[in-house]
């Protein structure tokens, strides 16, 4: 049982303004796990106050030293690395054996990813008479989600540290203790008071003020659309830049020629990771007509290799979903599957048997999904497959673009040569082909209602900069 009592602002341990904490559950098995301080506005108004004081020094801090200090936190998180799993385990309920190569391998690597692109705020350009030069965009708010917690803080805090930003952090109410472990890092390192700030709250309530304040200059956000859209219209008024990542129903497209079982495998597989709590998770298989019975056949026996159970076990391949929330509105899908008429090839809305406690839900794949179905409209977030037919290539792009989403897509064909060509005609800011894997190289983010602006990459830097043209010189 962890109780954190205080925030970290302005390079100390705060007391809260008020008594009020939140409650943080175990979702295997309902208990109560930690206690955090639940922010106000004055709380926050402290944070963003310790942030604006400390920008001046820290924007001009050599890229040197800002290196230094994010490899040194990158260290202490390497050697703190069972305590970054244990919080994951505990409170997202992931599993055991996945859980450092899915949450905490990937953050580690992203901030010595950011520490080397320190430099490249020192470096300018040149074209006849002008200087293009680089400045940090400022006070940063980053708001993250539960089902990365530690890799969607470190996807917005490296590049904001790295770019001589200065930030005020808020976790997600069910997934806050790697935030406190990384305040921890950030002092034992001395990483200069105010440049980052930690405050735990409920996302309604403090949500305005992080995204409204006139002392912040940019959002990054990670949740939901329609979340996302009030911490755009929050931050409208001060002509904030705000960088949002959000909802998606991305789709595989899977030709006729494509090795049926390896792009099969692949799907399954990737929409069960982090029990289907993945905002990019290829949750909509699209495949030939003639190879829809085979194909569904293929996903039901693959799920059944999951092992749902205690994330704790070392067996376990599933844990459970994050909270009764999340695992009443999952079953509400599956039953909206079932009444649309989807064909159920494995899962269905019962618990695993065995789990009486804890929000565990089975790993569930629907056949004949028609695109216009719920459940091929809507993001479920949950274990949830759909595996839709197509007559012709030109049907499968249709349906594949036929989303208010666009944050990934995948196509699995012959070879590349044959892939490359689909890929360019998906509307997504992401595609893997013939079973890619994720590269920090490559810039996330989507089109439409998945959000805008992107994380990783070159670009994901470029969110935290102001460019400036110097001219006649």
């Amino acid at each position: 049982m962890q109780h954190r009592d205080r925030f970290y602002i302005n390079g100390q341990w705060e007391a809260p303004s008020g008594e009020e904490r939140l409650e943080v559950l175990n979702p295997a098995t309902e208990g109560l796990c930690a206690s955090v301080p639940r922010a106000s506005s004055e709380d926050v108004e402290k944070a963003l106050s310790a942030a604006q004081a400390a920008l001046p020094a820290w924007a001009a801090t050599s890229a040197q030293r800002r290196y230094e200090l994010l490899m040194a936190a990158a260290d202490e998180m390497q050697r703190r690395y069972d305590e970054l799993c244990d919080v994951h385990v505990t409170t997202l309920g992931s599993p055991i054996q996945t859980t450092g190569a899915i949450h905490v391998d990937g953050p580690i690597e992203g901030m010595r990813y950011y520490a080397e692109r320190a430099f490249k705020m020192e470096q300018t350009e040149r074209k006849e008479g002008v200087v293009i030069s680089h400045e940090p965009i400022g006070v940063c708010s980053l708001i993250n989600p539960w089902n990365y917690p530690l890799s969607q803080l470190i996807g917005k805090l490296a590049p904001a540290l790295a770019a001589g930003c200065t930030v005020v952090a808020k976790p997600a109410e069910q997934t806050p203790l790697q935030d406190f472990i990384m305040a921890e890092i950030f002092d034992s390192i001395g990483l200069p008071p105010g440049v980052f700030n930690l405050v735990t709250g409920v996302g309604p309530e403090i949500g305005p003020v992080m995204a409204g304040h006139p002392y912040v200059d940019m959002v990054s956000f990670t949740g939901s659309t329609t979340a996302g859209a009030n911490v755009a219209e929050n931050a409208a008024p001060g002509i904030k830049r705000v960088c949002q990542e959000l909802g998606g129903k991305s789709p595989l497209v899977i030709t006729e020629e494509a090795d049926l079982n390896a792009a099969v495998r692949l799907c399954v597989e990737n929409v069960m990771a982090n029990t289907g709590q993945t905002c990019d998770a290829l949750t909509r298989m699209l495949v030939p007509r003639k190879q829809l019975q085979q194909a569904a056949k293929l996903a039901g026996e693959i799920a059944k290799e999951q092992i749902v159970g205690d994330p704790g076990d070392s067996s376990t391949t599933m844990g459970p979903l994050v909270s009764r929330r999340q695992k009443d509105l999952v079953v509400g899908f599956i039953q909206s599957g079932l009444e649309d008429g989807a064909t159920l090839i494995e899962g269905g809305v019962e618990a695993p048997e065995g789990f009486s406690k804890g929000y565990y839900i089975r790993p569930t794949i629907f056949s004949d999904v028609r695109n216009d179905m719920k459940i091929a409209r809507e993001e479920i977030f949950g274990p949830v497959l759909c595996i839709i037919a197509y007559d012709t290539l030109e049907e499968a792009i249709e349906i594949a673009n036929d989303t208010a989403y666009g944050l990934s897509s995948a196509v699995y064909a012959r070879d590349v040569d044959e892939a490359l060509p689909i890929a360019r005609r998906l509307k997504a800011g992401q595609c893997y082909i013939q079973g890619a894997e994720f590269s920090f190289d490559a810039p996330f983010g989507g089109y439409k209602q998945s959000g805008n602006g992107r994380e990783w990459g070159d670009e994901g830097l470029l969110e935290y900069v102001e460019t400036k043209a110097i001219l006649g010189a």
